[in-house]
């Protein structure tokens, strides 16, 4: 099914020039993503990760999203058929909006929000399409053992009441952590395909020093701590003759670039990033590496037929409609802290948009998902360990 259009009208109420400017829109759109959606089968699953900037509470004070950007952000996501959504916040009214617009067939779980300065009070999301995926009824935040921890340090200021003369201004403080903000696993099935997801949003903290070695422990212990699952549910899977258990994370992972320890980190414990969005593959000049998609799979059926991003900013909120929004713009930029402040119009608007669609573009691949023709040839060809089909 399309979107459902039939509220366009009266969303916009009276202001019929934007109910005009916002059909325009999302025919580029879909006549841009149209070779996307025509690879949809019923062979293939099109899986997505994307972090829709702090959706939607407008704690930074850039305004709140404009009704348009609603129907912007549910065409994009219904180009997909299973989309890992990170910062989506405390109040779900602007997800139930997208909801509402991608219509009945689709769905979503969410987490609880995460609490403390760290967790930011964000969701992690998987919105899917209940035609084409299948929830398994297995849903989980995940929490590392004891001897997986994160080891981060942390300044510790001595008290006021030692004397000046014999404390000691600052020292360091080694902490046992568990994620910043709370990964969120999944299991689900696409045809043939059964597969545990996992979507992250992990620690930035600073580009260097304690807070990037934190950034990168959390990596690992992702990592890791899925490696040594899937190693030991393997075992038990391959002796009673069932389809191994295969796991895929994505999200915001904060890589730096495809030569940094943070993605070394991801690449490690037998998880690989597919070819076809590995590196600098699928983006632009100037495009950041932070969302990653990386699959560790011992299913030898398992196959990536494709991949690719997709530039939210290509159709919509383009550098030429600036003097479309300029009324909507902050008289100056209101972001507390920012580490550079957007002094012309033309940065500010750039920096406005980020609010109305996101600072991330949507990463995805494609995966198969038929093997009836290996189960059938291997029946047909007399094989005595056939793997049995899922349920």
């Amino acid at each position: 099914m399309s979107n459902m259009y039939a509220g366009l009208r009266r969303a916009f109420g009276t202001d019929q020039d934007g109910a005009k400017r916002c059909a325009d829109r999302l025919l580029k759109i879909r006549a841009r993503l149209q070779p996307l959606r025509d690879r949809k089968s019923d062979s293939s699953l099109l899986l997505a990760t994307w972090n829709i900037r702090d959706f939607d509470s407008n704690k930074f004070g850039f305004g709140p999203r404009r009704t348009e950007s609603f129907y912007y952000i549910a065409e994009m996501i219904a180009a997909f058929d299973l989309v890992a959504v990170q910062e989506v916040n405390e109040d779900m009214d602007a997800l139930e909006r997208v909801m509402a617009i991608l219509g009945r067939e689709w769905t979503y779980i969410a987490t609880d929000i995460t609490e403390g300065s760290g967790g930011n009070g964000e969701r992690m999301v998987f919105v899917y399409n209940t035609e084409k995926v299948f929830f398994r009824k297995v849903a989980g935040e995940i929490v590392l053992p004891q001897g997986q921890l994160i080891v981060a340090e942390k300044n510790v200021k001595a008290p006021a009441s030692m004397a000046p003369d014999t404390a000691v201004p600052v020292t360091k403080q080694e902490q046992h952590l568990q994620f910043a903000r709370s990964p969120f696993l999944v299991a689900f099935q696409s045809g043939w395909f059964q597969f545990s997801l996992c979507t992250a949003h992990l620690y930035y903290g600073a580009a260097s020093g304690p807070a990037l070695d934190q950034r990168i422990a959390e990596i690992e212990a992702l990592v890791t701590f899925f490696a040594e699952r899937q190693d030991q549910a393997s075992k038990r899977a391959t002796a009673q003759n069932r389809p191994v258990e295969n796991y895929i994370i994505l999200g915001d992972f904060n890589v730096v670039s495809p030569e940094h320890k943070t993605m070394q980190a991801l690449k490690s414990n037998g998880f690989v990033v597919p070819p076809e969005i590995d590196g600098k593959k699928v983006r632009k000049l100037g495009q950041h590496f932070y969302d990653q998609i990386a699959v560790r799979v011992k299913d030898a059926r398992f196959k990536v037929l494709g991949g690719g991003m997709v530039d939210i900013f290509e159709d919509v909120f383009t550098d030429a409609d600036l003097p479309l929004y300029a009324d909507a713009l902050p008289k100056k930029d209101p972001e507390k802290g920012a580490k550079s402040k957007a002094k012309t119009p033309e940065a500010l608007y750039r920096k406005w948009r980020t609010w109305q669609m996101s600072d991330h573009h949507p990463l995805w691949i494609e995966i198969a998902t038929d093997f009836s023709d290996q189960y059938l040839g291997a029946i047909a060809s007399g094989a005595a360990d056939v793997v049995k089909p899922p349920r």
